[in-house]
């Protein structure tokens, strides 16, 4: 009895197959295809992406945009690829796209610091306050650019840290870009004792200047008397160099300044201050005997 029932099973699975086949078939095919639509998509988001990227750099475009614009390129086609893989296997693409909206406005509702560092990172692109290579303190964060993306920024410190900064973060903040300008100024502040010669100490400060080639002459060059404060006369130096040079002019400048000052005998001296004590008088009770 229990083969009949086997046998019966698959005679009737056999009649459905019969007469279903064409479907069957068909459904096959849209599956087949939608995979293949999916597969075709893929290597063409990645392919147009790298031709993007490629064709800006050749055209000299800065890096920074290159790779945004290539990601959005890249994430375009598979979203496309998705909806035509769907609309291949009979899922009408309308109402999915409706779907989509609303769940897409339900998403950024909830993740709207997502979508505003999204938004910033267009902008960031767009006006390019910086570029990939350039040195920029990002409201605090100071490092070399490596690149902006979709939602952040990546920053390579001084001392070899990666740092991640949002992209909204960034637009809401201050961006001091260190690397922009060609050239920039450097501005010393030198406190001596007031026992030291005024003339000698200007004269030395513009020796010790001029000497150094890195320094742009024609920039103009300022050695001044400054302030004169509670303990020191303060001069103040100030002198433009290339922006690759301004650190090392910065630090050979103060060593010049110390060992010439040491040499003359020009002292930078301590904070001090001057205390007067005065001895109150005796009042008439305490002298009685």
């Amino acid at each position: 009895m229990d083969d009949l029932n086997v046998i019966n099973g698959i005679n009737n699975a056999g009649s459905w197959l019969v007469r279903h086949q064409t479907l069957l078939i068909s459904y096959a095919v849209n599956i087949v295809a939608a995979i293949a639509i999916i597969i075709v998509g893929l290597i063409i988001a990645r392919t147009v992406s790298a031709a993007v990227d490629r064709l800006m750099r050749k055209r000299h475009i800065d890096s920074t945009v290159a790779d945004f614009l290539s990601v959005l390129v890249r994430y375009g086609i598979i979203a496309f690829t998705l909806i035509a893989a769907l609309g291949r296997v009979g899922v009408q693409t309308a109402s999915v796209i409706a779907v989509l909206g609303a769940a897409g406005l339900a998403v950024g509702l909830a993740l709207q610091g997502s979508l505003s560092n999204l938004a910033a990172g267009v902008l960031l692109v767009t006006f390019r306050p910086f570029r990939a290579g350039e040195y920029v303190d990002l409201g605090g964060v100071a490092g070399t650019v490596n690149n902006v993306q979709i939602f952040s920024t990546t920053l390579r410190t001084a001392d070899g840290k990666m740092v991640v900064v949002p992209n909204g973060k960034i637009i809401a903040g201050n961006i001091i870009n260190f690397s922009r300008e060609p050239e920039r100024r450097n501005e010393f502040i030198i406190g001596v004792s007031y026992d030291a010669d005024t003339d000698e100490v200007l004269k030395t400060l513009k020796d010790i200047v001029e000497a150094d080639d890195r320094i742009l002459k024609e920039r103009g060059i300022t050695v001044r008397l400054n302030e004169l404060g509670p303990s020191t006369v303060n001069y103040v130096v100030r002198t433009w160099s290339k922006s690759g040079d301004l650190q090392e002019v910065y630090w050979d400048v103060l060593e010049r300044i110390k060992r010439a000052f040491d040499e003359k005998g020009i002292s930078f001296p301590y904070p001090q201050m001057d205390v007067h004590v005065s001895q109150a008088p005796q009042s008439t009770q305490s002298r009685q005997p």
